[in-house]
């Protein structure tokens, strides 16, 4: 499997990061149901599908309203790139 979203940004809010205990855990590294999209564990690698990530210090709501600043994310266009024709947006 491809790096994932939180080894991407260094957020620590994985299961057992150092920031999941004060941020919460992230709900992209725990989504079991989107495991091995994009060849990422959880939604790992489709982090912008995920209601309630954080992005820029805040979290972020459904797709709809920050797929925005998703499509201007550098792990997105990384992720994008490296699966090509196979890459899943949703």
């Amino acid at each position: 499997m491809n790096v994932n979203c939180w080894e991407f940004k260094k957020c620590k809010r994985e299961p057992g990061g150092a920031n999941a205990d004060e941020l919460g855990v992230c709900p992209a590294a725990v989504e079991s149901e989107k495991d091995g999209v994009n060849n990422g564990k959880n939604a790992g690698r489709i982090c912008w599908a995920v209601t309630g990530t954080l992005c820029k210090g805040e979290i972020q709501g459904t797709f709809a309203r920050k797929v925005t600043d998703c499509v201007n994310c550098d792990f997105y266009k990384l992720v994008s790139k490296e699966e090509g024709k196979k890459f899943n947006i949703y």
